[in-house]
């Protein structure tokens, strides 16, 4: 009997063990993942967590809320936390939102958004991106004046494509008031500096908006689901209402706290992503084989009669696929980027 069941033990463990990920992986190119695994003083900082994990957390996660406004030079009562940017994101409708409201969105968009939407059971008003990828912010400021919340990313997901700073001030500046403005900036460390927005004078100015971050991307962090949103005080106030007791782990604020800390080489990590892109942007473009111009870590290729679903298929390679025929291929690293390139080059 002893037997049978340790048989059966190792079979359950088997198949958990399958359903962990390996932290390198060339191929998996699908999610937006961080193609390292974590810092070296990250991985530390986890490590000793783990002797506390018989302990609750903060009941609610002050001292994380407080280092991260230390860290981006704004008060603690204006930065809210969630469960990475989609926590975030339903906490926002969870405040601000009842069932049968309007959502306002760019299609296609992360496909996170219309999935939260649902849940809160919202109508989801959609406004294609033009041909190029780009957000039409005239368009989603036309259907704002008809919803509760509109949904803005930068850099856009799935294009990468980034917005003028003064075209995102004139769609705020149509925006009513009393509409909410979700600005999703999942993927703001991969963009060069000269180009970020200023997002304090932003929330001054425009106490509707909520600024949605999160440590999934750039910092490497996936796994462990650490998200924030920089608001207006009065508007963080009502999200910090909505922030479950012991809802983030204690994990999460020794790992940002390492994170700020190992800064250095968090950034090298990035300019290493970030040419790369530029490295695949180019090769692709010298296959004639037009891109976005993304400012993120993923690359989108639109369909323009093709279907990359037929090129990727069999080839191992994990890529975001869409309907309508176009894909989104995450950065990684050499090993990774000459894969897309053999996939993408049996075309000729």
């Amino acid at each position: 009997m002893s037997s049978f069941g340790g048989s059966v033990d190792s079979q359950v463990n088997g198949e958990i063990d399958d359903g962990v990920p390996n932290a390198i992986d060339p191929f998996a190119l699908s999610l937006n993942e961080n193609p390292y695994p974590p810092l070296p003083a990250v991985r530390a900082a986890l490590i000793r967590s783990i002797d506390a994990a018989n302990r609750y957390p903060e009941f609610q996660p002050e001292r994380l809320r407080g280092l991260i406004a230390g860290h981006i030079g704004m008060p603690a009562d204006q930065v809210v936390l969630g469960a990475g940017a989609t926590g975030v994101v339903m906490e926002a409708l969870q405040a601000f939102t009842a069932p049968g409201d309007c959502i306002a969105m760019a299609s296609p968009t992360f496909d996170g958004h219309p999935i939260v939407a649902q849940m809160a059971r919202l109508n989801v008003v959609t406004v294609p991106l033009d041909e190029y990828g780009h957000n039409n912010l005239d368009g989603l400021a036309e259907v704002a004046a008809h919803a509760r919340v509109v949904v803005v990313c930068r850099p856009h997901n799935p294009t990468g494509t980034l917005e003028p700073s003064s075209e995102i001030v004139r769609f705020l500046s149509r925006v009513p008031r009393d509409t909410v403005v979700l600005l999703d900036e999942a993927y703001i460390e991969f963009v060069a500096p000269e180009l970020r927005l200023d997002i304090s004078a932003l929330v001054a100015r425009f106490p509707n908006l909520v600024v949605v971050r999160t440590f999934s991307k750039a910092y490497g962090l996936a796994g462990l689901r650490i998200g924030y949103g920089l608001a207006s005080p009065a508007l963080a106030r009502t999200l910090w209402e909505h922030q479950p007791p012991y809802g983030m782990a204690s994990t999460s604020l020794l790992a940002v706290a390492a994170s700020y800390e190992a800064e250095d080489q968090l950034l090298q990590r990035i300019r290493l992503i970030t040419a790369e892109r530029r490295y695949l942007r180019m090769r692709l473009s010298a296959m004639r084989v037009y891109t976005c111009d993304a400012h993120a870590n993923f690359m989108y290729l639109p369909s323009r009669g093709r279907s990359w679903r037929e090129v990727f298929a069999d080839t191992g390679l994990h890529v975001r696929l869409y309907d309508d025929g176009s894909a989104r291929i995450t950065v990684g690293g050499r090993e990774s980027t000459m894969a897309v390139l053999s996939a993408v080059g049996q075309l000729r």
